[in-house]
């Protein structure tokens, strides 16, 4: 029997949530007002909650010269890419470690698990050498296949098997008996109800995508072919010094994209992470 909650004890929930989401919400209001003011306010003290003489000069140089556009389009397309291919491969390896049986199940799985152990850092000079000698440098191909094929589609893949295994043999069971293969249970049964975990693992490997620094720092040397995190840093000034409200103002659009893909897949992101048991 469900009991209505006094409005009084809703009213100061909802106050405690409020303020308890301020450190969370603080540095990205902090970031986007920062970036309508002059570079002398931003350290101005006391601190200004709100920009006092508002201006858009720092959006204007954003992209005064820089191919910002482009690196951009760059980052965009390497995340759309890499979340489409990790969906993929963590769905078909998930389901295959959660519903086929084979020998050395277990062990092969325990090995996959074993690359959440292993640091990006750990592995990045021998993958350079290798796409060195492919001559994929200064491309974005090491950008697209490595988080796809190699460590970081590890927890797709843990969060896509233990989607899997809750779902009830019935189904499977069913199929059996229509005469329904592997694939097609795959395919017709299981993916269609995996939506919930396949929203998890959208965001976390989209959001993952858009963050990388290190790999691109490593692999490309052209303004043109950066990805925005790696563009960040050459907001500078002619003796080198950060130029913060370009900076804060560039890092407010690049936030956009984040934003709009947590929001329309929040729901399926919220339930995808219920039904893996994760915390």
């Amino acid at each position: 029997m469900n009991r209505k909650i006094p409005l009084r004890t809703r009213v100061a929930l909802y106050g405690l949530l409020c303020v308890l989401a301020i450190p969370f919400v603080f540095p990205t209001w902090w970031m986007v007002t920062s970036s309508f003011k002059p570079i002398g306010d931003i350290f101005a003290y006391p601190p200004k909650l709100f920009p006092t003489n508002p201006t858009v000069s720092a959006y204007r140089d954003v992209f005064d010269g820089r191919p910002f556009v482009q690196q951009y389009v760059n980052s965009l397309y390497i995340a759309v890419l890499v979340t489409a291919g990790t969906m993929i491969v963590s769905s078909l390896a998930g389901y295959a470690f959660a519903r086929i049986r084979f020998r050395g199940q277990n062990a092969l799985f325990l090995v996959v698990l074993v690359g959440l152990l292993i640091p990006s850092e750990v592995t990045i000079v021998p993958l350079f050498q290798m796409f060195n000698d492919l001559g994929l440098t200064n491309t974005h191909w090491p950008l697209i296949l490595v988080p796809i094929f190699g460590a970081p589609s590890v927890m797709a893949t843990f969060i896509m098997r233990q989607f899997f295994i809750s779902l009830p043999n019935e189904l499977e069971e069913a199929a059996r008996i229509d005469g329904i293969g592997y694939f097609g249970t795959f395919w017709r049964i299981a993916l269609p109800l995996a939506r919930p975990a396949l929203g998890a693992v959208g965001i976390f490997t989209f959001l993952q995508s858009w963050n990388l620094y290190l790999e691109p720092v490593v692999y490309l040397s052209s303004p043109e072919k950066f990805t925005l995190p790696q563009a960040l840093t050459q907001y500078v000034d002619s003796y080198g010094g950060a130029m913060w409200n370009v900076q804060l103002a560039a890092a407010s659009l690049t936030a956009v994209p984040v934003l709009i893909v947590f929001v329309i897949a929040q729901k399926q992101f919220i339930e995808g992470l219920a039904h893996t048991g994760l915390k």
